[in-house]
């Protein structure tokens, strides 16, 4: 712990939580800077523990265009990162627009960060999400009941196929407590105009929803939803180490596409039988299916009457004898 004299808590709060993840951490790492409070918090936290730890970390601002002197205010992070002992870079992407705004910068920013942390040589991205995002991503998982996993909220650490590890040393810091640090080291974080912009989703919730909820059920609303996700979390783990376990023995290649052993999907439980479709139908073909889809998929082996093919995004699932199907739907 950080005893020094005159050591604000919540600036030693910020590095203790960083520190818990360099000690795990083998090679450069990439800071992902916004300008922010939290990635300010946590740029200036890297830069103490990471020099302690004789680690190389460098601070990544990623410039997406989208606002009038948007490269201004990179180059002003970018400053701020350096001002703290961080080497840093700013790194200018294109947005595409085949998907909504939020999800064509967030697919740009990533892949900015990762081609910057491969440049680097850094095997480790370090992302200032904090405990009052995974609250409000709890939330709006809970809006769209898209089931257990999305309640399990943003994971601690993740791993691609390729690029690098994405880690979130600050899921057990509350928002607040960035701001207070980036105060006590007289950092002056910069503040998103979009962050105040109720347009979006998630700014109704940060701004309305969860103060509402604090105020009428208590505080530690925020607190526990977060306790939640970690929990999911943990259940959505062990489910997908069944789930890998078991579609060795029950999954085998068809032509242009998958086919899935009906007996041994209807012995399994439904919450692991419903998993074992989505996982499947997604691992194959990138088609995140519906409750209501995945549950006239395990009709075709738990209730079977003689129904026809079921049409899914981009393909569809069908009966073939003691196996159910899942094709392409040119090759039908």
């Amino acid at each position: 712990m950080d005893h020094r004299p005159g050591l604000d808590p919540s600036v030693a709060e910020v590095r203790r939580a960083v520190r818990a993840v360099l000690e795990r951490v083998d090679g450069p790492v990439v800071v992902a800077l916004s300008g922010g409070p939290d990635s300010l918090a946590l740029a200036a936290a890297t830069a103490v523990e990471a020099s302690r730890a004789g680690i190389r970390a460098e601070a990544v601002v990623i410039d997406h265009g989208l606002q009038d002197g948007s490269d201004a205010m990179a180059a002003d992070a970018a400053a701020a990162a350096r001002s703290v002992g961080l080497e840093a870079r700013v790194v200018t992407v294109a947005v595409g627009s085949a998907d909504g705004p939020e999800a064509a910068a967030r697919t740009a920013r990533y892949a900015g960060l990762a081609a910057a942390a491969a440049d680097i040589g850094a095997d480790v991205v370090l992302l200032g999400h904090t405990l009052d995002d995974q609250a409000e991503t709890v939330l709006l998982g809970l809006a769209r009941g898209s089931g257990g996993l999305s309640l399990a909220g943003m994971p601690a650490e993740r791993r691609d196929a390729t690029g690098p590890t994405w880690t979130r040393p600050l899921l057990s810091v509350r928002r607040r407590t960035t701001v207070a640090a980036c105060a006590a080291e007289g950092l002056r974080p910069w503040t998103d105009p979009h962050n105040a912009d109720t347009a979006y989703t998630r700014v109704r919730v940060r701004e309305r929803v969860l103060p509402l909820l604090e105020s009428e059920l208590g505080p530690g609303v925020a607190d526990a939803l977060a306790r939640t996700a970690e929990q999911l979390r943990e259940d959505a783990d062990a489910f997908q180490d069944m789930i890998d376990e078991t579609i060795e023995d029950i999954v085998e290649h068809a032509e242009a596409g998958i086919s899935i052993s009906v007996a041994a999907l209807a012995a399994n439980p439904a919450a692991l039988r419903n998993r074992i479709i989505r996982y499947v139908v997604d691992s194959e073909f990138g088609v995140s299916l519906s409750r209501t889809q995945t549950l006239e998929v395990a009709r075709l082996a738990t209730d079977w009457k003689g129904q026809g093919p079921i049409d899914l995004p981009g393909c569809l699932a069908r009966r073939v004898g003691a196996r159910i199907e899942v094709v392409a739907r040119t090759a039908s």
